[in-house]
C-alpha cells in the first residue's frame, strides 16, 4: 500500500473538547502528550484522556487570532520546559519552567529567556524546538501587517522573520547563550542569534528524527504557501536565505528587495481549493503506517487538507493527499513516533492505518 491509495490512513478522534489546541510536545521517558492550548494552558493527555492543566498562564497570555500560547519544547537532558507566548503588550516571550516528576510546571520558577518586540498582532511565528545539536531553534514571523512593510525579512539587524538558534542558559548579563558557530556572529550589524533569514511566518517546523533535516511550513502572503527543506548534509539551514519578502514561494514579490541567492521551497501550492495557510508538520518515523515512513506530513488550516511529501536527496519525488480535518493547526509526532493532528475546533486526531 502506498500513501496515495484510498483508505491507507484514517483520522481517529483521540481527544475531544480541547480549547484551541495549537501544538503538542513530549518529554523523554514520558508517554504523556502535552497539548498546548492557545488561551494559555498546557494539558496532559494520558491513556487517551485530557487531564487538568499542568500549566495555566491564561492571565498572562494575550490570546486570539495569531497570538497566544503558541509553542512548547522540553529540554532534551534537563527537567525544564520552554514556551512561546504573546504577552499583554503583544511581544513574543520565550520562557523557561522547571518541570516536576509528575509533569507539573513550577510557575514560581518562570524565567524569561528571550523577548522579541512585535510591531503588529500577526505573524508571531510560535514554534520552538531543540535540534539534533542540542540547541534551541525559534521561528519568528516578519512582524505582521501585510507585504513585510518594515522589510524585516532580509534585515540582519532584527530577530523578526528568522530562524533563531540559541542555548537557553545564561551567559554574562544575557539570559541565554549564542553559539559561537552561528553564521552571523561576526557580521557587523547582524544579530548573532540568527540561523536563517527570509521567513514570513514559520508557524511550525520540525527536524527529521532520522536525518536531522529541517522542514519548515512557512505561511504565504496572498497567493502561495510553501514548505522549505534545509538538509542536515548541507548545514541544516545555517545562513540560508529562504527568500521572503523578495519572493513569495518561488514567485518574485517585493521588487525593492534583493533576489539574491534565495533558496526556493521544495514544495508550494496556490491559494484556492488547496488552502491558504500552511500549518506545517513532521516527518513520520513511526511503525504503525509503514507506507508513510520518511514522508513529511503537514496540513492546511483553511482547507483542512493533510498532505504527505517524499523527498530523496533534497528533491521532491512524491506527493499525496491523506485526507482532511477541519481547521488543521498542526501535525505532530508523539513519543512513539506516531502522528497526531490538531484541530482548532478542539479535537486531537491520531493517524492510524486503515
Amino acid at each position: 500500500m502506498t500513501p496515495g491509495e484510498t483508505g491507507s490512513v484514517v483520522f481517529t478522534p483521540f481527544v475531544r473538547d480541547l480549547r484551541n489546541p495549537v501544538d503538542l510536545a513530549w518529554r523523554s521517558g514520558d508517554s504523556t502528550l502535552y497539548v498546548v492550548e492557545q488561551d494559555g494552558f498546557i494539558v496532559p493527555v494520558r491513556d487517551g484522556a485530557a487531564e487538568a492543566p499542568v500549566l495555566d498562564i491564561s492571565d498572562t497570555v494575550l490570546a486570539g487570532g495569531e497570538q497566544g500560547l503558541l509553542g512548547l519544547a522540553f529540554h532534551p537532558t534537563k527537567q525544564m520546559a520552554y514556551v512561546n507566548y504573546t504577552r499583554g503588550n503583544g511581544d513574543t516571550v520565550i520562557a523557561e519552567y522547571a518541570v516536576g516528576a509528575d509533569g507539573t510546571f513550577d510557575v514560581a520558577s518562570a524565567r524569561e529567556v528571550l523577548v522579541v518586540e512585535q510591531p503588529y498582532p500577526n505573524h508571531n511565528g510560535g514554534d520552538l524546538t531543540f535540534g539534533p545539536d542540542g540547541y534551541m531553534y525559534i521561528g519568528t514571523g516578519d512582524g505582521g501587517a501585510a507585504d513585510d512593510p518594515d522589510r524585516n525579512g532580509l534585515d540582519l539587524s532584527t530577530l523578526l522573520a528568522k530562524m533563531l538558534r540559541i542555548a537557553p542558559s545564561a551567559a554574562g548579563n544575557k539570559p541565554y547563550t549564542v553559539p559561537t558557530d552561528n553564521p552571523f556572529v561576526d557580521v557587523a550589524g547582524a544579530r548573532p542569534e540568527i540561523w536563517s533569514i527570509g521567513l514570513r511566518n514559520p508557524w511550525r517546523f520540525n527536524f527529521d528524527s532520522s536525518t536531522g533535516d529541517l522542514w519548515i511550513g512557512d505561511v504565504g502572503q496572498g497567493e502561495w504557501e510553501e514548505v522549505d527543506l534545509a538538509r542536515a548534509a548541507d548545514g541544516g539551514g545555517r545562513g540560508v536565505n529562504f527568500g521572503w519578502s523578495a519572493w513569495e514561494g518561488s514567485h518574485r514579490f517585493n521588487d525593492d528587495q534583493s533576489a539574491g541567492d534565495a533558496t526556493m521551497p521544495i514544495f508550494e501550492y496556490p491559494h484556492g481549493d488547496g488552502g491558504c495557510s500552511v500549518s506545517g508538520g513532521t516527518v513520520y518515523r513511526g511503525q504503525a503506517i509503514a507506507s508513510l515512513v520518511g514522508w513529511y506530513v503537514f496540513g492546511d488550516y483553511c482547507s483542512g487538507t493533510v498532505t504527505a511529501l517524499h523527498a530523496v536527496d533534497g528533491i521532491l519525488v512524491g506527493q499525496v493527499e491523506l485526507g482532511q480535518i477541519p481547521s488543521a493547526s498542526a501535525i505532530c509526532n508523539g513519543p512513539d513516533g506516531e502522528l497526531y493532528a490538531l484541530s482548532l475546533d478542539g479535537v486531537l486526531y491520531r493517524l492510524d492505518p486503515a
